[in-house]
């Protein structure tokens, strides 16, 4: 019985799981955030993730709540996606890292770990470059390197598409999201990422289209913080292949039996995986 006690003893508590809204360049910024039951502050390097697009920040909660149970965890919604303000025009990576930049200055943080999954992760990166003596660490899930081909299939297929008075165009992106739909998922988890989708309005495409046209060719080879990049079986598993010859010293966790699911339901796996390099 005395053992049984000690271990429940030794169990971490559960994060606590907030959100709020902080200042950034574009107006306000809305951030989900999960922290230590003891408050975080005194606590291992905050950890902030960026969402891939036309995602949002809460693709991270369960993550957070796993990792944010020795650390601090902050998921903003990029500018112009979620609750948070867009920007006035088109946008684009350096825009999408200089917001987070105004966030990190708003919290005064002196060092962060950051984690970046597919288009995120280039905003990740970008804002390991511009604060190179902030970020301390650097995770992109999936990089979105994408060929010529891949380029040319997105501006074919535009994302979303525009109204029309009998309502098919959502029936097409339902279907879309039927296409990436994750093993397990409900046809009422699949509803709410539609409507979270179709909720960042008109200029959604502009985070993808931001990362297609990102140099990554000649930005990455630039970062000097200790990386790991994670590959999944998603649309960007070849995509990811390529960003490894561009970051030959970085870390690579390949996990074939994973993939979407991966971010919004992430294994004990990539959770262990990613607290043992962030340590």
């Amino acid at each position: 019985m005395a053992k049984a006690i000690d271990r429940n003893r030794a169990a971490p508590a559960e994060a606590r799981v907030r959100r709020g809204y902080f200042e950034c360049r574009f107006g306000q910024l809305h951030v989900h955030n999960a922290i230590p039951p003891g408050g975080g502050f005194d606590e291992a390097t905050a950890l902030v993730c960026v969402h891939p697009t036309p995602q949002t920040g809460r693709i991270f909660d369960r993550l957070s709540r796993m990792l944010g149970k020795d650390r601090s965890v902050y998921a903003p919604d990029l500018p112009g996606f979620g609750e948070s303000d867009a920007p006035p025009s088109r946008a684009g990576i350096a825009d999408y890292a200089g917001a987070l930049a105004d966030f990190c200055d708003s919290m005064r943080f002196r060092q962060i770990d950051v984690l970046g999954a597919h288009s995120g992760s280039f905003v990740a990166a970008e804002l390991a470059l511009v604060r190179s003596s902030l970020v301390r660490r650097l995770v992109c899930i999936g990089m979105p390197l994408a060929s010529d081909a891949e380029r040319e299939a997105f501006r074919r297929a535009p994302w979303p598409l525009p109204p029309v008075e009998d309502g098919g165009h959502l029936l097409i992106e339902w279907q879309r999201t039927l296409q990436g739909r994750r093993p397990g998922e409900s046809l009422e988890e699949s509803a709410r990422a539609l409507a979270e989708k179709l909720g960042n309005g008109p200029h959604a495409w502009w985070g993808l289209a931001a990362a297609l046209e990102y140099p990554a060719r000649e930005r990455l080879g630039r970062l000097t913080q200790p990386t790991m990049l994670v590959r999944l079986r998603d649309e960007w598993w070849e995509a990811t292949h390529r960003a490894r010859e561009l970051l030959p010293r970085a870390r690579l966790l390949e996990l074939p039996e994973l993939g979407t699911e991966a971010l919004a339901l992430p294994p004990a796996t990539l959770a262990n995986a990613l607290r043992d390099f962030l340590r």
